[in-house]
């Protein structure tokens, strides 16, 4: 016994070793491998990496991985050595039954770029299965009166193996009776049958013993036995026998459950209980065909009880017996064979065979591949063809690559600012009747790339301000927006530098840089300042960033932050009285003295109104409430005091209102008619003092005039020639140099009414009749007439 496994173990050795070196073989463009089944973990199936033409840097750097289309991972690849290696057992009789050609597909998969590859390893089958009968005995009635040279078909073996390693043969024990013959059936399919070689004669021995050897064809030879028990029965001498011996039924996979598939018939030439038969399946029908198949023992009908499979099974052979009742029982046999057509009853799916990875939108010209992909239906012929669809309007397409295989590309540039995000369905449409189809979607994310500046709500801003704000308030908030995401889309805000009246506008307003807000650094002063600009610069954080800029152009609104100032009395400017004469014989409406005031403040802020607020007698002066012209309301009478006191308050239009007071004390005298004529009478001839001032008037006029008119024609010259300049050329009204010299065109004024001479400054407002003329050379330099 001991000398015999050595020799098995040494056989299975030398098998082993003799599949382990087979070389691997190239068809059709694809790598195939064979190696025997039950290779042990670990075992080489060959050089993938040589075989494929890759390094064994590139198992690392492109991420080599198999797939097996099988579902179970039987094969690996030792990374070292760029080998694919036995990962689990193989048994081949699980994994293809008793198919002569058992193949495992498998898919490598390389990346950078993206491919795929496909091997095929065979798996070629050992002789690890013995042959096995399903029943260890098999009782067989035989009338003594049967003929020698009748045949009694036997159970035949099963073996998982296949090919040589499948049952070969069957030898009978020793016996005087009986031999043992192979019937040869298509499909090369051997039967036993058992031969009556000797008549039988029951009083002599009525029960025969022998057993029934199969062998297999493999090396070492592995055998399986059954019991074979002969019982001799008395006379009933005519075998049922079938109309044929063999039936061929085909059958649709979707047949209803319970319809009649065939009908057999069989006869018996005897008569009474010898010739009544009933049907029934052969002792060795397999549960599978019990659990799909029924037979009517007294019809001989078989009908469906079970679903039917092509994918599972596409052929079912059944063997049947007709006994009939006589003693001894009698039986026929024959076989019947269902062909099973397949129906397009699988839906065909898309497995995707690398998951996509996401794209950068500037990484992805027309070509790129996204994804690869595969389609299956288990159905055969056109019911198994299927043909693949993407979505009108997509920007991708299917590029077939082999057997089903298709790498998903673009078919032309991506952005993710339109589509951040790729949801792309893929329908696969079988092509039986009616078709079937299913649905893959396959999902995949676009990276963003810096490519969008950060954009301005708007590309300028008004910013209206009050001057005398509190230092750190708001101004305003500016934003921006980036259609670029993560990194690429945060925004910080910085202020540009440039020059306010010669400093830095950094000095005058800061900006956080996160949200935007403008404050500003202190208070501002309309009488100094009324106009500036402010650059913003919105900047992404990408690599490289980008930006883009705003103007904030901010105005500073007038406030009533000034009380009017008297210029005239210039003693009562100082703070003291102002002391006036006139004659008792002064008429009504005679001009006393005129008050004057100027308010650095702007528009009705600078708006001046002159009140009486105090008098000696308020029945005798009145004061003009616009231009503060003092005059007599009636004729001076004897009996008025003569030392007059009025308060004249001075009020401006603002809101508050600022005012000022002015004391004027007024001497009544006599005798003054006499100057007062004569001074009426060289105000028609003037004085050398009033012609000189005269004369200085109007040389300052006339040189004015000269100036303003060549600058206007500079100023022309200059603006045909840069007509596209940024620079202003204009003829209007000043809103530059103002800001630093507040809101007054001041006016010399010579003023020869009455008894009192005076050079008058006054301040040009909506209610003086002086006019203004400038000639801007600049929007920020401006020369300036006053009459």
């Amino acid at each position: 016994m001991t000398k015999t496994m050595g020799y098995r173990d040494w056989r299975w050795q030398a098998l082993w070793w003799h599949h382990f070196f087979l070389l691997w073989t190239t068809i059709d463009g694809q790598t195939r491998y064979s190696i025997p089944e039950e290779l042990k973990q670990g075992s080489v199936v060959g050089n993938l990496a040589k075989d494929l033409g890759l390094g064994l840097s590139d198992i690392f750097d492109r991420k080599l991985r198999v797939a097996s289309e099988a579902g179970k991972q039987y094969f690996s690849v030792d990374a070292g050595k760029g080998e694919l290696v036995v990962n689990d057992r193989i048994d081949r009789e699980a994994l293809c039954g008793q198919s002569a050609s058992c193949v495992l597909p498998l898919q490598v998969v390389t990346e950078n770029p993206l491919q795929l590859h496909r091997i095929e390893v065979e798996i070629k089958d050992i002789n690890d299965n013995a042959p096995v009968f399903l029943t260890e005995e098999k009782s067989i009635k035989i009338a003594e009166s049967t003929a020698t040279g009748i045949r009694f078909p036997l159970e035949t073996a099963q073996d998982l193996d296949v090919g040589s390693n499948s049952v070969k043969s069957y030898t009978l024990s020793k016996n005087d009776c009986f031999s043992i013959s192979i019937k040869e059936l298509p499909g090369n399919r051997k039967v036993p049958e058992l031969v009556l070689e000797k008549s039988l004669d029951r009083e002599k021995q009525s029960v025969h013993q022998f057993l029934l050897t199969a062998l297999d064809g493999g090396n070492p030879v592995k055998t399986g036995t059954t019991q074979i028990i002969i019982t001799v029965l008395d006379i009933n001498d005519n075998v049922p026998t079938f109309k044929r011996p063999l039936y061929n039924v085909t059958v649709p996979e979707n047949t209803n459950v319970g319809s009649i598939l065939v009908r057999v018939e069989a006869s018996d030439a005897d008569e009474g209980v010898n010739g009544e038969i009933q049907y029934a399946f052969a002792d060795h029908t397999p549960l599978s065909i019990l659990s799909i198949f029924r037979l009517d023992s007294g019809t001989g009908e078989i009908s469906l009880v079970g679903q039917l499979d092509y994918e599972s099974s596409a052929m079912h052979e059944i063997d049947l017996t007709a006994k009939d009742k006589g003693v001894p029982e009698m039986e026929g046999h024959c076989r019947v064979q269902f062909a099973v057509i397949d129906i397009n009853d699988n839906t065909p799916e898309v497995v995707l065979t690398s998951n996509p990875n996401p794209i950068r939108e500037d990484d992805a010209p027309s070509g790129t591949v996204v994804a690869l992909i595969s389609a299956r239906d288990l159905d055969s012929g056109d019911n198994g063809k299927v043909t693949l669809q993407l979505p009108k309007g997509s920007p991708f397409t299917l590029k077939p690559s082999f057997s089903n295989n298709y790498a998903l590309v673009t078919s032309g540039p991506l952005d993710r600012e339109s589509f951040s995000e790729y949801n792309i369905e893929i329908t696969v449409i079988d092509s039986g009747s009616p078709p079937l189809s299913s649905k893959k979607t396959i999902q995949f994310s676009i990276t963003d790339v810096n490519d969008n500046p950060p954009v301005f709500t708007q590309p300028s801003y008004s910013v209206y301000l009050k001057e005398n704000g509190v230092p750190g308030s708001i101004l305003y908030s500016v934003s921006a927006s980036d259609l670029d995401s993560g990194e690429n889309a945060k925004i910080s805000y910085s202020i540009l530098d440039s020059k306010v009246q010669d400093v830095s506008v950094s000095s005058y307003v800061y900006i956080n840089s996160d949200n935007g807000s403008i404050y500003s650094m202190h208070s501002f002063d309309y009488e100094k300042l009324k106009v500036f600009q402010i650059q913003v610069q919105a900047k992404d954080q990408g690599s490289p960033s980008l930006s883009s800029n705003a103007t904030v152009h901010v105005f500073i609104l007038d406030q009533n932050d000034n009380a009017p100032a008297v210029i005239y009395p210039s003693s009562a400017a100082m703070g003291s009285l102002s002391h006036q004469r006139m004659p008792r014989s002064a008429k009504a409406g005679h001009l006393v003295t005129k008050v004057t005031a100027v308010d650095a403040d702007s528009g009705h802020n600078a708006w001046i109104s002159y009140k009486v607020s105090e008098a000696t007698d308020a029945s005798l002066f009145t004061v003009n409430l616009y231009t503060g012209e003092v005059r007599t309301k009636r004729a001076v009478s004897e009996q008025d005091d003569s030392s007059q006191r009025l308060l004249i308050e001075i009020k401006d239009d603002g809101e508050p209102v600022q005012s000022a007071t002015v004391t004027v004390s007024i001497l009544l005298e006599d005798g003054l008619h006499e100057p007062i004529l004569d001074l009426r009478q060289k105000a028609v001839e003037p004085s050398k003092k009033t012609g000189r001032i005269t004369l200085y008037l109007i040389l300052s006029l006339a040189s004015i005039s000269v100036l303003s008119l060549v600058t206007f024609l500079i100023l022309a010259v200059k603006c045909i020639r840069n007509s596209r300049s940024s620079a202003s050329c204009c003829t209007r009204q000043s809103d530059c140099d103002d800001y630093k010299n507040p809101n007054r065109n001041l006016q010399l004024q010579l003023n020869t009414d009455g008894p009192i001479k005076y050079v008058e400054v006054l301040g040009g407002d909506m209610l003086s009749q002086s006019q203004s003329f400038r000639s801007c050379m600049s929007p920020c330099q401006s020369t300036v007439i006053s009459l």
